[in-house]
């Protein structure tokens, strides 16, 4: 990626025109987030990736808050809902959750923003995964704390993944032989375990549920 030089002459807001468009200051934070991580978006530093003086963006954008609002509309967009006659509803779940994923994987570090702001912007994904789940036939208590699930895991597996890392060198036996393995948190096999472990148990909850009424 071509990233403004330190000594590049800040320009007035925006280009020829003299204005910055959301689209630009969108690209430009998720660029800073592809390359450096969430935590080191900041106002500044989205100036810098502009070419702009520090208080340019602020035109266009109140602050970081707002700005992270942004982001993560645009990072999980494009999404497709699959339809109903698209397959059963585990695999039309499981197109949702891999398309979460490969977002989420482009970004690295905007799992930890969506955690909290998930119920703020992505509204209509999150009813798509719900919807799925009712036409399964999972009642609306279980609907909710199956999506609460999906949702602890695909954005904030990476604290998961953080706090390995900082494990003591003499471990008790078994946790010694499994953190053997450590590297797969961050990889397809511990994705592709978790996402294939979540399913089968909402098939056995949802046999328990039919079961029980």
């Amino acid at each position: 990626m071509n990233q403004p030089s330190a000594d590049r002459a800040p320009r007035a807001p925006g280009g020829a025109n003299g204005s910055l468009s959301e689209a630009e200051i969108v690209e430009a934070a998720l660029r800073v987030v592809r390359v450096d991580g969430v935590d080191k978006l900041s106002m500044r530093r989205l100036s810098r990736e502009l070419g702009v003086s520090p208080m340019a963006p602020y035109y266009y954008v109140a602050d970081k808050s707002e700005l992270l609002d942004l982001v993560v509309s645009a990072a999980l967009s494009g999404i497709r809902v699959p339809d109903p006659d698209e397959g059963t509803w585990q695999e039309r779940l499981r197109t949702l959750i891999d398309q979460i994923d490969h977002k989420l994987r482009k970004h690295p570090g905007l799992g930890e923003v969506l955690m909290e702001r998930m119920l703020r912007k992505q509204l209509d994904l999150i009813d798509a995964i719900m919807e799925i789940l009712f036409d399964a036939g999972f009642s609306a208590r279980n609907v909710l704390a199956a999506y609460a699930t999906m949702h602890t895991y695909l954005f904030g597996r990476s604290r998961v993944t953080n706090t390995s890392r900082e494990l003591p060198q003499d471990l008790p036996k078994s946790l010694e032989r499994a953190t053997k393995h450590m590297a797969d948190l961050s990889g397809k096999y511990f994705y592709q375990f978790t996402v294939e472990t979540m399913i089968a148990g909402l098939e056995t909850q949802l046999v328990r549920q039919q079961s029980s009424t």
